[in-house]
């Protein structure tokens, strides 16, 4: 029996930016993918959204939690104990936002701590509690991603080991680890072992090449080698294209087409 294809999807928050982001849905599904994620969808109103979804035909697989001010440069807020009611409120907002998108998995971002990292790690905790409650009711899996300190000086959970930690310490079923493979190529490295004895616990994977975050092939990291051990672990998950393509974005896609 042949291995199951894997599943890829767009990051429309780095891919086909040659095009307005309501027009990246129908490009990114012209060039076959069935698959879209971005970043924020807040500053389109939803309805709006839902009919580009349905008209492209692809499926919204991902996006993440409000995290506070990203042009400010703030890259999340569930870390920060005065800013907990802007949270729960954002928890709300991205749960209308996956409902009515018919988006199954949202990601927190948890940000940098103003404070002592114990007082925010607790934070960090009570928040993700409310959260995983919150979508579960709705049907919908939370995830937590780590993020390399290179790019994000001072992000609180920066490996597997410290997510690992903090899913462990909220105990929720419906928490699951979000891995960005170049975040943790930069930070630890060892990518197969890792994924081989945390797959179970992986919800989401995303993929660029490092050094530069670009397509695969680019760089140092062994892609071919990672997705056929991923197909034969039985992955049956989302991969997140989240690179900058190094040209425009369809002639990124040569490493995509043996995988298809």
């Amino acid at each position: 029996m042949s291995a199951m294809p894997l599943q890829f999807s767009a990051n429309l928050s780095f891919l086909f930016t040659e095009h307005d982001f309501l027009d990246r849905f129908g490009a990114a599904a012209s060039a076959g993918f069935k698959g879209v994620e971005c970043h924020f969808p807040y500053d389109f109103d939803k309805s709006v959204l839902a009919e580009v979804v349905m008209t492209s035909g692809v499926e919204v697989v991902l996006f993440n939690l409000p995290a506070g001010n990203w042009a400010a440069g703030e890259r999340g807020i569930a870390c920060l104990p005065e800013r907990k009611a802007e949270f729960q409120d954002g928890v709300g907002r991205a749960i209308e936002y996956a409902e009515a998108l018919g988006c199954t998995r949202l990601n927190c971002l948890v940000g940098v701590p103003a404070t002592a990292r114990d007082q925010a790690s607790e934070t960090l905790a009570d928040n993700l509690r409310f959260a995983a409650t919150a979508t579960q009711r709705a049907g919908i899996r939370l995830l937590l991603e780590p993020l390399n300190t290179r790019d994000n000086p001072g992000f609180l959970i920066s490996t597997t080991a410290q997510a690992l930690q903090v899913l462990d310490a909220v105990g929720s079923r419906n928490l699951q680890l979000q891995y960005d493979v170049y975040h943790a190529q930069v930070m630890e490295g060892d990518l197969t072992h890792t994924l081989e004895i945390n797959l179970p616990r992986i919800g989401h994977i995303q993929i660029a090449d490092n050094p530069g975050r670009h397509q695969p092939g680019t760089g140092e990291i062994n892609f071919p080698f990672l997705f056929e051990r991923l197909q034969k672990l039985g992955y049956a998950g989302w991969i997140g294209c989240e690179y900058r393509p190094s040209g425009d974005t369809p002639d990124s896609f040569n490493w995509l087409t043996a995988w298809r």
